[in-house]
């Protein structure tokens, strides 16, 4: 069973489509990364699956059941734009009129729950306005950890985090998915994080899904390329073209594509009389797929 399935969403803001027919599946048990420029409808799509917006047409399936049915809304936790905490009341106070809110009966045992899996146990008394900007943001999601959600739906919940937070977030989520069994839906413009964690991504462009793919997939089709620089250049190409490899001047280097072992290049290089300046080798990751595939949606 898919955690998420929408088939045709479409949502309009004074004649101005934000959704034009999205079609999306998120697997259960997923970290889907939720990926698009600015204004290409991943809030717009999140804040109709939370019902904050009714779409104007299409259908949006949670665990099976159409997202109105009150059973399923009760498993989605969300966390968009911001966490909605009073700034002069503490984390546990703020947590806990969330718990009311939602008619959680053991509120002292789900907040303690929930402070432990966002690693806020030990700032429970700690007032919202002096927790720093990821403990903010570790709050919100557990704010929306609240009531043990099966989905969890993140818009943007890395952004501004220094390394130390981001690396945090991270174990976050994975412990979420791995120990919770909660499906994650979280968008986010730092790609290089994203690929760290997720499983799944979707791709939106002009709020139209333009590419779905598995991280298992995306790693299959990555390419490895080696990047170099020689006392001539030129004259290192031809070389390696005239033996068979694949190998191209772009971004100003010169660079061997499908090849794997570093030390044999260099080893070859050296034979022929070029010394080797500079040697890396690189991986075409999610950014450059993504930058790839922008290009080709935008001719």
């Amino acid at each position: 069973m898919n955690a998420i399935e929408i088939q045709d969403l479409t949502k309009s803001f004074r004649g101005m489509y934000a959704l034009d027919g999205l079609n999306m599946t998120v697997p259960q048990g997923a970290i889907y990364g939720f990926i698009g420029e600015n204004g290409s409808g991943k809030s717009t799509t999140e804040k109709c699956i939370c019902g904050h917006l009714v779409p104007d047409r299409g259908q949006i399936t949670l665990f099976g059941k159409p997202y109105t049915d009150a059973g399923v809304r009760a498993k989605v936790g969300a966390l968009i734009e911001n966490t909605g905490c009073f700034p002069a009341s503490s984390v546990y106070s703020n947590l806990m009129m969330q718990a009311i809110n939602l008619g959680i009966k053991d509120r002292a045992g789900e907040i303690q729950r929930v402070l432990k899996i966002v690693r806020m146990e030990d700032n429970a008394r700690l007032t919202f306005k002096k927790c720093s900007l990821g403990m903010k943001q570790r709050i919100g999601i557990a704010m929306a950890l609240l009531g043990d959600p099966a989905l969890l739906i993140l818009d943007e919940p890395i952004n501004g985090l220094d390394t130390d937070g981001m690396r945090l977030m991270r174990e976050i989520l994975v412990d979420i998915t791995k120990n919770y069994g909660c499906t994650v839906l979280i968008s986010s413009h730092i790609l290089g994080e994203l690929e760290k964690i997720a499983t799944h991504y979707g791709i939106l462009r002009q709020g139209k899904m333009i590419k779905e793919i598995a991280a298992s997939e995306m790693e299959s089709r990555s390419q490895v390329y080696v990047s170099l620089k020689t006392g001539d250049d030129k004259a290192a190409y031809d070389l390696l073209w005239r033996v068979g490899c694949n190998v191209r001047f772009e971004e100003g280097e010169l660079r061997v594509y499908d090849l794997d072992d570093t030390a044999r290049l260099s080893a070859y290089l050296l034979q022929n009389g070029f010394a080797p300046r500079e040697l890396k080798k690189h991986k075409i990751g999610l950014e450059e797929y993504y930058v790839s595939l922008m290009s080709k949606e935008a001719v």
